[in-house]
């Protein structure tokens, strides 16, 4: 017997990008979206397009590039927001509207001021307006996890009545246990007389450390749609992890009822590119993408996975994306060998230029490090492509002294606009001085949140890969460089940010405040 299709709508792109410092470009979102598009996600939630002009875009841009999964907007249950995500999508083959408004108490009595009756009139209301631009139309009931249940059932059953095609169980604020969950879709798919005419999602957020657990535990009680993100991106603690949700029901599927399209060994490139746009790191105990995932250190461990894997792994490495393939690039690795790389690793380059500029980059690195792996490889375009923005700062020379005893010094070589500016500071060490003599350049004003450096692979020339973020009047930018040098990549990380917090504002983000 054929089992149900579980639905994967990844909103990496939407409530990943509401993560602090996590804001991506439009160009950033499209590549995002296209590795989204090869590893099979059913939905691309591309973003909340009223949120500003520079988001109105970014999701017509993903709707334009994108031709085989559906491309979706976020809208409050309001005119403009749906008009608005109907033009942004338009261009996508496989379109949807995707609206809310809150059912919890809390948010009914003190964010939307609304009557109960109001809020079932406006959100039919809003589903019979996005039913004029697509037939896919998807309602979410924001704080439904803190909802009263037979409201929820009399506002599920009016927004199918309306043209929903898609009902969506937000636990907003990750309050929930499993064990609640699935007692409460059971109840409201019992409780809803039309409840067959709906796809039933869940958008569970991390609070508790159970978003996964609670989407499972929705699948059992019979939602077709998981709403999640790589890495478990999202504000707070996260959102529920695409591929931690994936596997799962892959590797027991002797008891999970479902399956998905996804195709799984497309997960970690899709991992290494979100962690690398936004800066944030994956951990290395993280499950199925994390570093040390399929690593074996006990000895009674290495002995049973020698001897047959099983013992010790449920899931096979290469299943998931981590690589295979035994060809070493290093600093004799021809063109072809390189591009063949790139193009597993779904980088497309946009012109043989391109190609060509990579690739004296790639013979750079390979002169100073010998096995170039793809961490190195996924930095290094990286890095390409944030020299090719226009950008007002650039490190042209550094140099720094430094002796036990005696502070740091750090000489700079800066462009800055075009213009080659000198500067020096001293630190507490280096990295402080180099810092200090770009602010005795920029006079940026900013305020220095985080400082993190990465190993991007193992052993002593390994790159350090550094994020930085900044802080400048509310408004936060995530600013990354990578460089065998470690005091070279901080430098380029700090000036990756500057240019960053000092472009025109592209959006802002209502969401955060009325998102689910």
């Amino acid at each position: 017997m054929a089992k149900d299709q579980l639905i994967i709508f990844d909103t990496t792109l939407r409530d990943g990008e509401q993560s602090p410092g996590a804001s991506m470009t439009r160009d950033e979102k499209v590549r995002i979206a296209k590795v989204l598009e090869r590893l099979r996600v059913d939905v691309i939630e591309a973003g909340f397009a009223v949120a500003s002009p520079g988001d109105f875009e970014a999701v017509k841009a993903v709707a334009s590039a994108i031709k085989d999964s559906t491309v979706c907007s976020l809208s409050r249950a309001l005119d403009r927001d749906i008009e608005i995500a109907a033009e942004a999508i338009a261009p996508a083959p496989r379109r949807r509207i995707h609206t809310f408004i809150a059912t919890s108490p809390i948010h009914m009595k003190h964010k939307l001021k609304l009557e109960p009756e109001q809020v079932i009139e406006q959100a039919v209301y809003a589903v019979k307006k996005a039913r004029q631009y697509t037939d896919d139309v998807e309602f979410s009931a924001e704080d439904a996890g803190r909802s009263d249940i037979d409201f929820l059932a009399r506002v599920f059953e009016a927004v199918i009545d309306a043209g929903a095609t898609t009902c969506n169980f937000p636990d907003t604020v990750g309050y929930n246990l499993p064990f609640q969950i699935e007692d409460t879709i059971r109840t409201l798919l019992t409780k809803i007389p039309n409840s067959d005419k709906a796809i039933f999602s869940v958008h569970c957020h991390n609070d508790l450390g159970l978003a996964v657990a609670n989407s499972l535990a929705a699948v059992r009680a019979g939602c077709r749609q998981i709403e999640c993100t790589i890495n478990g991106l999202g504000e707070r603690a996260g959102n529920t992890s695409l591929e931690e949700v994936v596997m799962a029901v892959k590797t027991r599927a002797d008891i999970v009822d479902v399956e998905t399209h996804i195709d799984t060994q497309h997960i970690v490139p899709a991992s290494r590119l979100v962690s690398s746009v936004t800066g944030f790191p994956v951990q290395p105990n993280k499950a199925i993408v994390g570093a040390n995932a399929f690593a074996h250190e006990s000895g009674i461990h290495q002995d049973g996975v020698l001897k047959h894997r099983e013992t010790y792994e449920i899931m096979r490495a290469e299943d998931v994306g981590w690589n295979t393939n035994k060809m070493v690039l290093g600093k004799h690795s021809g063109r072809a060998a390189f591009k063949s790389r790139l193009d597993e690793l779904g980088i497309i380059l946009a012109d043989d230029h391109a190609l060509n500029d990579a690739f004296a980059r790639f013979k750079d690195l390979a002169d100073r490090k010998h096995e170039i792996f793809d961490e190195d490889l996924q930095a290094l375009m990286n890095a390409q492509k944030m020299e090719a923005e226009s950008a007002r700062y650039d490190l042209a020379d550094l140099s720094v002294t430094s002796k036990m005893g005696v502070a740091p010094t750090a000489h700079l070589k800066l462009r800055v606009d075009g213009s080659e500016i000198d500067a020096s500071a001293q630190g507490d060490g280096p990295v402080d001085a180099v810092y200090k003599a770009i602010e005795s350049v920029a006079k940026s004003g900013s305020d220095l949140q985080l400082y993190s450096v990465n190993a991007i692979t193992t052993g002593t020339d390994s790159q350090g890969e550094v994020t930085v973020r900044l802080e400048k009047s509310g408004r936060i930018v995530n600013g990354l460089g990578a460089d065998t040098d470690i005091v070279v990549a901080s430098a380029k990380a700090y000036l990756h940010a500057l240019n960053l917090i000092e472009k025109p504002l592209e959006k802002q983000h209502p969401q955060k405040s009325e998102g689910i």
